[in-house]
């Protein structure tokens, strides 16, 4: 079939996401959904390991979570809003910060979307779908 892809889930180029947060059991659990929703995915147990798996290699979306030891998730928005290949790519917090100073700094920190957990998976593939067109 020479046509352009129709459809974002059958035979089109899978977009690549990866999965940032330190419980392994959120990170594998988000991976999942999202492997079953069609995407290719990445995981990352820190930011650190995030940032060099972002800059190894590029991601369409990142979604991430906030509160983590070390380097937390808004300085790793930051850290790949500075990177060239990361200055639009569509990057989702999820975090048990629900406030809405919490909300603000994300966005202020370069976030594109908030979510707060526990994550409603619908809503997750929501905001991935509409932020990557």
């Amino acid at each position: 079939d020479a046509r352009p892809n129709r459809d974002s889930s059958v035979g089109a180029v899978r977009l690549r996401v990866l999965v940032v947060d330190d419980a392994p059991d959120v990170t594998e659990l988000l991976a999942l959904l999202m492997s079953h929703a069609g995407y290719e995915v990445a995981m990352a147990f820190s930011a650190p390991e995030a940032f060099d798996a972002a800059r190894a290699g590029h991601f369409d979306a990142v979604i991430s979570d906030i509160g983590m030891p070390g380097m937390n998730g808004y300085q790793l928005a930051e850290a790949l809003r500075a990177l060239p290949d990361y200055k639009t790519t569509p990057l989702i917090a999820v975090t048990g910060f629900t406030h809405f100073e919490d909300r603000e700094r994300a966005r202020r920190a370069g976030f594109d979307d908030f979510l707060p957990k526990p994550i409603s998976p619908s809503d997750l593939l929501d905001a991935v779908k509409k932020l990557c067109g």
